[in-house]
């Protein structure tokens, strides 16, 4: 087990945002980033982190990088430029700021792009050593991993075309036709407590827009967070349609029984107010996203 310098990484987590912020040059986000020209990234990594009794850390220590699970198509929180590759988006900029925490730069990350409905498994087998994509903390995923956070709360929301007044909210879906990704929350809301014509599931949210533009689904139902990112994209195409009518509680998914490391995500977020808020600021504020950092659960 690898004890590394030992000293505070909040502090230091403040100054990495910068390094954060300017990982995103190259890549369209909602908002964009700052970025600096003509150099590498400004990049802080915490120093001195003791995570004694974390097999998750351990793992990180042995192979010499962290290994992320996260989304690639949602403009804003978790997204990939298919030309450059870059990762940008809150989601992944949060994952950043952990890995940083942990003592691991940009270099030492490798991302994993994992569907909802794998994102369980992949945390059970190792595959990755913890997932930041808007996942919603629920009682039956807890059954089988650990969350910490949460580190955003927003609500299901539905998406339509422009020009499209028929449906102002999810009573309004009885014979339309809603589209989500398979092994989503929303998905699931969707079917058991309101009543489409009929769904369809895909592996990503970006199938379900190309679907709705070309008028093969009526709605796309997901987090008001992601279905914002799209409009900022496209707002001539695209419009939020309605209130948000859930609650979803974005965690950071970890192996089970991993305290050690649930417990020092925990801490970060709740001493790292400041780099949270340039974060929101710079990725979610500019699509007309409200809201504040939740306190995380004990």
């Amino acid at each position: 087990m690898r004890i590394t310098r030992l000293t505070a990484g909040i502090g230091l987590a403040a100054v990495a945002v910068l390094g954060l912020t300017a990982c995103n040059s190259g890549s369209p986000t909602v908002g964009g980033g700052a970025t600096e020209e003509g150099g590498d990234a400004l990049w802080e990594v915490a120093t001195d982190v003791s995570l004694e009794g974390s097999p998750t850390y351990d793992r990180m220590v042995e192979r010499d990088k962290v290994v992320i699970g996260v989304k690639n198509d949602q403009p804003g929180l978790g997204y990939e430029d298919a030309v450059s590759g870059e990762r940008t988006g809150f989601d992944v900029d949060i994952a950043r700021w952990i890995a940083a925490s942990l003592g691991f730069d940009e270099s030492q990350i490798e991302y994993q792009t994992i569907p909802s409905a794998n994102r369980e498994q992949a945390i059970v087998n190792g595959d990755i050593d913890y997932y930041v994509g808007t996942y919603s903390i629920t009682d039956s995923r807890k059954q089988q991993i650990d969350f910490a956070g949460p580190y955003f709360i927003t609500g299901q929301g539905l998406l339509v075309a422009a020009d499209d007044d028929s449906i102002t909210g999810p009573d309004d879906l009885a014979g339309k036709v809603v589209c989500s990704v398979t092994g989503s929350t929303p998905l699931q809301r969707i079917r058991d407590e309101y009543a489409p014509g009929d769904t369809v599931e895909n592996d990503t949210y970006s199938q379900c827009v190309e679907q709705l533009k070309q008028g093969q689904v009526d709605a796309i139902t997901t987090d008001e967070a992601i279905l914002a990112g799209y409009v900022a994209l496209e707002p001539d195409a695209l419009k939020i349609a309605g209130e948000p009518f859930s609650e979803e509680r974005y965690g950071v998914g970890l192996p089970k029984g991993d305290t050690v490391l649930k417990d020092h995500i925990n801490a970060l977020l709740t001493d790292g107010g400041d780099v949270w808020t340039s974060l929101f600021d710079t990725h979610l504020a500019p699509a007309g996203i409200s809201g504040e950092q939740p306190s995380v659960d004990q």
